[in-house]
């Protein structure tokens, strides 16, 4: 009953069994927490506190260690990043983690015979045979490390299994549109965020104009809004669009995302009014272009056009990930291999249980790239990968006992 609110203990007991190791490498861009740790300070978190924790750790214990007076079950984004880099150094797991790193190759070491254009006529044990001299050696992982200095020293490591866990963070959308790329539009919160500590923004009388009608285009409205700069908000929805995630989430939890949506429905634009002193709402609106004086230009659904003159613009309509390191981009693994990965509309195409791609044997997927966005779901996905490894793991060892010799 955790998605009700409630808080009972645990049902899960975990207990560390060390001769069920799998090794395992973990290789990423920044320290582990990846994403939490360049997300905007004074956020609070979409999830309970308790629902980030990982097994053997609980959240609560930790956070009370840092600060006395725990307010509510939401906390800062810095927390959870401070949270899950201690994680990794309580469980003793530093040792596999790899930091700076950037992957630029994930490509398989043999081909199968039906990729190699010759017909079916190898016997599928010759085949196993042939597979099991590489089954070690399934994966060739190419990249480089960053090091203090900046310099970039490659690497090259051998896997049998990989799993792909990057979220989908990496490339903010784009609208598309003429001008997007002048230096006053942003595509990030953390963006948007610096030019506001550094003072840009300060004591502009133009607005700022904010894209997009989920919780990060909400939180662009909040952060403008607690530091007096004038907002437009733009977004295609109409404000009663039942699909909109403002209705997804009880007022009583989330009262600023509810203050943003009550806004959205009660501030909009309307020709007799012109433009609101704090906020103004264009619901079933889209920009059609940008220009270097700083104006953009808006059309409504009728097709009637606006013109407006901002300090800046922050576009926040969703992202990316960034598989540019596999064939097609990852895009053969997805549900619709003729589109790029997104979370919503075209996750990685997984086994239900084991995780694994099903169009990719030994590649697993987790996380934001199968649709399970929040930590909570992201848990059972770790399962599930892990229970994989560990059956093949017994079955293998079972073989080599079995066969006498070297087995594989």
């Amino acid at each position: 009953d955790a998605d009700f609110g409630y808080d009972y203990p645990s049902v899960l007991h975990w207990k560390l069994e060390q001769h069920h190791y799998i090794p395992h490498l973990v290789l990423g861009k920044g320290p582990p927490g990846g994403a939490w740790h360049n997300m905007e300070g004074s956020m609070l978190t979409i999830s309970f506190g308790n629902w980030m924790e990982l097994p053997g750790l609980k959240f609560k214990d930790w956070v009370s260690s840092k600060r006395r007076n725990l307010k509510g079950d939401r906390v800062m984004p810095e927390e959870i990043a401070r949270y899950y880099k201690h994680y990794v150094k309580v469980m003793g797991l530093q040792k596999n983690f790899r930091e700076n790193t950037y992957i630029t190759s994930v490509s398989r070491l043999y081909r199968d015979h039906q990729d190699d254009g010759q017909d079916g006529s190898i016997s599928t044990q010759h085949l196993q045979i042939e597979k099991s001299k590489f089954v070690k050696r399934n994966w060739e992982i190419r990249g480089y490390q960053r090091i203090a200095d900046g310099s970039h020293v490659p690497f090259c490591l051998f896997a049998e299994n990989v799993a792909l866990a990057t979220g989908t963070l990496d490339s903010p959308a784009h609208l598309e549109i003429e001008g997007e790329d002048f230096p006053f539009v942003f595509h990030s919160m953390p963006e948007f965020g610096a030019a506001i500590s550094k003072g840009k923004l300060r004591g502009k009388v133009d607005p700022v104009l904010i894209v997009g009608s989920g919780l990060t285009a909400a939180d662009a409205v909040l952060c403008a809004y607690n530091n007096n700069i004038p907002v437009i908000h733009v977004f295609r929805r109409r404000v009663t669009d039942p699909g909109l995630i403002f209705k997804q989430l009880p007022k009583k939890l989330y009262p600023e995302y509810h203050k943003v949506y009550h806004m959205m429905c009660t501030q909009s634009y309307s020709v007799d009014s012109s433009l609101l002193s704090d906020y103004t709402s264009f619901p079933e609106h889209h920009v059609l272009s940008f220009k270097s004086d700083m104006k953009c230009i808006l059309q409504s659904l009728s097709g009637l056009k606006k013109i407006f003159k901002l300090s800046a613009a922050v576009v926040l309509i969703g992202s990316h990930p960034n598989l540019s390191f596999l064939k097609e981009q990852g895009c053969y693994l997805g549900h619709n291999s003729s589109q790029p990965i997104t979370c919503k509309n075209n996750p990685v195409e997984i086994d239900a249980y084991t995780y694994e791609c099903v169009k990719e044997a030994n590649l697993f997927a987790l996380g934001p790239l199968v649709g399970d966005n929040f930590v909570r779901f992201l848990k059972g996905g770790a399962l599930g990968v892990t229970r994989c490894l560990a059956t093949r793991q017994k079955k293998k060892h079972l073989f080599v006992e079995r066969g006498g010799g070297d087995g594989i």
